[in-house]
């Protein structure tokens, strides 16, 4: 199997059977949703993976160099970007991300974990590789986790969504007053996978591009559920 990413490992207890792969945001790492994990109490023991995405120049930040699951291109990002689902994307990046994911999840595999006690999170950036890679994974997973976040690459998904995936449940989460992906762009993209009859359990908060403590009391909730399976 090839390396997968540089990440940090968390481990709740001893010999977990159940794996939680975070993907932090454009320019965060890994070490961005380590203090969220430790808020929430689980009831089984979970291996948290807390993967450092690739270092790559971002168009929209004028080329910097930072930590980044795909390009950004000039105009993604524009007040009209609720209209704009499936434009100017970087589609080599994301799936290239993608692979980069099934490496981790192959990884977990290996290590004994089922593919059913596997759940996919992410925030911003992270989440739309948590959804992409998720709904196109050949097995089933446990979960996707998608928090302030877009699907991306929508034009595809019903030629390449996988069976096992289609009904897998779907937790999307997004801040109303969010500057840096619209409120109503998140909206949208939940709309999309409804209409292709995903499960999508969508919730919204009044907090801009973060995470709020109700958010956190939400997500443990789903996870206990999804865990209890």
């Amino acid at each position: 199997m090839s390396s997968v990413l540089p990440n940090i490992t968390l481990d709740t207890g001893s010999n977990p059977q159940h794996s939680i792969i975070w993907l932090h945001g454009l320019g965060a790492d890994g070490e961005d949703f380590v203090p969220i994990a430790e808020e929430i109490a689980l009831p089984v023991a979970v291996r948290y993976i807390f993967p450092h995405a690739p270092m790559r120049p971002v168009t929209i930040n004028g080329g910097y160099v930072m930590r980044a699951w795909y390009d950004i291109l000039v105009g993604a990002a524009s007040a009209e970007i609720a209209d704009n689902i499936g434009r100017m994307e970087d589609a080599e990046g994301i799936r290239a991300s993608q692979e980069e994911i099934e490496r981790l999840i192959a990884q977990e595999r290996q290590r004994g974990v089922a593919a059913k006690d596997i759940i996919l999170a992410g925030f911003s950036q992270g989440g739309a590789v948590a959804l992409h890679a998720g709904l196109r994974h050949k097995e089933r997973l446990g979960g996707i986790l998608a928090l302030s976040t877009y699907l991306p690459l929508p034009k595809t998904l019903s030629a390449e969504v996988h069976a096992s995936n289609r009904d897998t449940p779907i937790f999307m989460a997004h801040g109303e007053f969010d500057p840096v992906i619209p409120y109503a762009f998140g909206r949208a993209s939940a709309e999309v996978l409804l209409e292709k009859d995903h499960p999508v359990d969508w919730h919204a908060y009044a907090m801009p591009h973060s995470v709020c403590p109700e958010e956190v009391e939400d997500i443990e909730r789903w996870l206990k559920l999804r865990l209890a399976k």
